[in-house]
């Protein structure tokens, strides 16, 4: 897949990850980036920068993400790529307050489905289209720390699968993007355990996207040891487990992280 002369669609568009994805769709000559945010001015910011489109968009409202959508194409005539960016953190167990909990299955999760629903008929209609869902190598493997950003990633992870399985046939071509530690505003105060095998620059990550873009490869890795480390998960999962507890009691304890 190529994004040049595309039309492009980002939530989260204003700060890291998708930031970084704006400006790189921008060099790789798509013919509109829209950079839709919650935070107006951070999206004009970027739209600014890149001579693109800033819209407002609260992924928690179903209602915004079909303006956003009817916005595009009814400017453009289509929308060629939409790339269901945002996403939060929330640290903690089950004991998490239901709130959190609430906001979190919003944003990592409801909000694809939002996405979905507004965007595939029309690109069905057209003859087709792409979806890219940003997940985590946490949605993959576990998040150490915070139980509800594992649990959504992992929804996130199993709706971008069945998407791809659904509407695979009917010229829909879905993008998976699971990174480990990227340098966002998520990442500020440190990358944690997602950091043990560096932090990536969210111009790094748009590397890999535009490599697997092109082999129109459906689960993205900017960090390949996850690869490996899924590997492991299932080969041998109570292994695995152990494994990953050694790698808690690790940072509890303060120690080096390494694998």
């Amino acid at each position: 897949m190529n994004v040049k002369g595309k039309v492009v669609v980002v939530t989260g568009g204003a700060y890291g990850i998708g930031q970084g994805l704006c400006r790189r769709f921008v060099r790789e000559g798509a013919k509109a980036v829209i950079v839709a945010d919650v935070n107006e001015t951070g999206a004009k910011t970027v739209a600014d920068e890149i001579k693109g489109i800033a819209m407002t968009c609260d992924v928690r409202k179903e209602e915004d993400i079909i303006n956003l959508v009817s916005f595009a194409e009814k400017k453009f005539g289509s929308i060629d790529l939409f790339c269901s960016n945002a996403g939060i953190m929330v640290v903690g167990g089950v004991e998490a307050g239901n709130e959190d909990w609430q906001r979190i299955w919003e944003i990592n999760v409801l909000a694809h489905v939002y996405a979905a629903r507004a965007v595939l008929p029309g690109m069905i209609k057209r003859g087709g289209g792409a979806f890219m869902v940003t997940a985590s190598a946490a949605g993959l493997l576990s998040q150490i720390g915070s139980l509800p950003y594992s649990v959504t990633k992992h929804a996130a992870v199993g709706f971008a699968e069945n998407i791809a399985i659904t509407y695979g046939d009917q010229g829909i071509k879905v993008f998976l993007l699971c990174p480990q530690a990227v340098r966002t505003e998520m990442t500020r105060q440190g990358g944690g355990v997602a950091a043990v095998d560096g932090m990536m620059e969210p111009e790094q990550l748009t590397d890999a996207v535009m490599e697997s873009f092109q082999r129109e490869e459906f689960l993205i890795l900017p960090h390949p040891e996850v690869k490996k480390y899924m590997q492991r998960k299932t080969a041998d999962y109570d292994r695995w487990l152990q494994g990953m507890r050694r790698l808690q009691t690790r940072v509890i304890e303060g120690a080096p992280l390494k694998r």
